[in-house]
């Protein structure tokens, strides 16, 4: 049984039902209800026709419960007669559904949550497991979303904006439990830019490719973290790269720039360099101005500090953190990282041992105290 095409297969089911007239917690049910058939029962080679298979199963199954609950009777005469199955407009109910989980009105983990279980057609299982929750708390996430949600027309215009941030919301999460977060936000990305001709779509979908090609590199057999410049570029995934910077082109050459855009190329630079030392960090920190000037973002002022220590010295970079907050996430090895560069391996060390203290992760912790003890050891010797 190919469950990936089932997981693909998902979306479009739920829009159905819910164009039937079905709301959106109801259709989300019966589909499931009609997942768990299709894992039962299907053999080793699905259907003739899958979908309309999924389709059939779950109008039943949303019958079954409404004839089942004794308060809606009324609408049990309305949805009675069950109509053939309608499959053409599957693509754009499968991009109503996107913007639907990414509703406004949803807070950033309900979000999350609710796009894979209805869009990723993942199982609330396999969602808690990922994000290290027991099962009942992402069960009550995802009933306390979809019962937000379940009043908003299915026609209503999308934010697409909105959809992005939280698809990579779900591939910052990255691998946790049975379930690969980093590969489900590809593939959901992958998705939605087969449905849309947007350059931010593109750029999201690039990012995430060349971020991605690197994952190989990113933890060392003995489990610790490797920072960039320590990585070994041979394995990098040059497919990955090379798909990343194609899909990134293509967008970058339609003059429509936006963050993810400008993200993915700084990214796209780094996977360019054979070695640390080729690097073009003159092009990263114009790439990190385009950035700055799009979100004014800390975040990416900070990282720009980092590209200008690079390319114009560790005491230009420290300027460039002028009037960033230093509560900022990752600041204190900035900082740390830039007067190590500038020979005040002291203060480095000191700063070290203080970044790893709020460090937003146990392998970034441990990698701030080995940089620590390393200088230490230094001053020791």
């Amino acid at each position: 049984m190919n469950e990936s095409l089932l997981r693909e297969l998902v979306p479009a089911v739920i829009g159905v039902l819910v164009r039937r007239g079905a709301d959106f917690a109801a259709a989300e049910d019966a589909v499931q209800d009609a997942l768990v058939e299709a894992v039962r029962g299907w053999p080793d080679d699905s259907p003739r026709d899958p979908k309309g298979w999924l389709v059939t199963v779950a109008w039943r199954k949303f019958l079954d419960a409404v004839r089942a609950d004794a308060s809606r009777r009324r609408r049990e005469e309305l949805v009675e007669a069950e109509p053939t199955p309608d499959l053409g407009t599957a693509v754009d109910d499968t991009l109503q559904l996107y913007f639907l989980c990414a509703h406004p009105s949803l807070t950033p983990a309900s979000a999350v949550a609710l796009t894979l279980r209805a869009v990723g057609g993942l199982t609330t299982r396999q969602i808690a497991r990922a994000y290290l929750v027991p099962e009942a708390t992402m069960a009550q996430r995802i009933s306390r979303a979809k019962r937000t949600v379940s009043t908003v027309r299915f026609d209503q215009p999308g934010d697409v904006t909105t959809v992005l941030r939280v698809l990579y919301l779900v591939f910052n999460e990255g691998y946790s439990g049975d379930v690969d977060l980093a590969a489900e936000a590809i593939r959901l990305t992958r998705q939605l830019a087969a449905r849309t001709n947007q350059e931010e779509v593109a750029g999201l979908l690039a990012l995430m490719l060349l971020h991605h090609a690197r994952r190989p590199a990113r933890i060392g057999a003995d489990g610790r973290l490797v920072p960039l410049a320590e990585q070994d570029r041979g394995l990098w995934n040059t497919r990955l790269i090379s798909e990343g910077v194609d899909v990134l082109q293509a967008a970058l050459a339609r003059d429509r720039l936006g963050e993810f855009q400008a993200q993915a190329a700084i990214v796209a630079l780094h996977a360019d360099a054979q070695t640390v030392e080729e690097t073009d960090w003159v092009q990263i920190v114009e790439w990190y101005d385009e950035l700055v000037r799009l979100t004014d973002s800390p975040v990416a002022r900070l990282n720009r500090a980092v590209a200008v220590g690079e390319a114009d010295g560790p005491r230009a970079g420290l300027a460039a953190l002028a009037g960033l907050d230093p509560s900022l996430p990752r600041h204190g090895a900035v900082v740390a990282y830039l007067h190590e560069r500038d020979g005040d391996v002291v203060t480095a060390a000191r700063l070290y041992a203080q970044a790893a203290r709020s460090a937003p992760n146990i392998p970034e912790r441990d990698h701030l105290m080995r940089q620590a003890a390393r200088l230490n050891a230094q001053l020791r010797g």
